[in-house]
């Protein structure tokens, strides 16, 4: 960890230990990270050259002219 430091709400901090816990995370911290990196992924844009790639192969496929 970088040691920054945030206040999270005491409910959400619960709940996170609760499926750290049942998930098997080594602690806490190691589940917050791991969820905050699989949001990071969904929200961020596909990179252009794989938005590229994508388009290519679907027209390859016929999907799309």
């Amino acid at each position: 960890m970088f040691g920054s430091k945030m206040k999270l709400d005491e409910d959400l901090v619960r709940r996170c230990k609760l499926h750290a816990q049942a998930a098997g995370y080594s602690s806490v911290e190691e589940f917050i990270h791991h969820a905050l990196e699989s949001a990071l992924k969904k929200a961020s844009p596909t990179p252009p050259d794989e938005e590229e790639k994508v388009l290519d192969r679907l027209k390859g496929l016929g999907y799309i002219e």
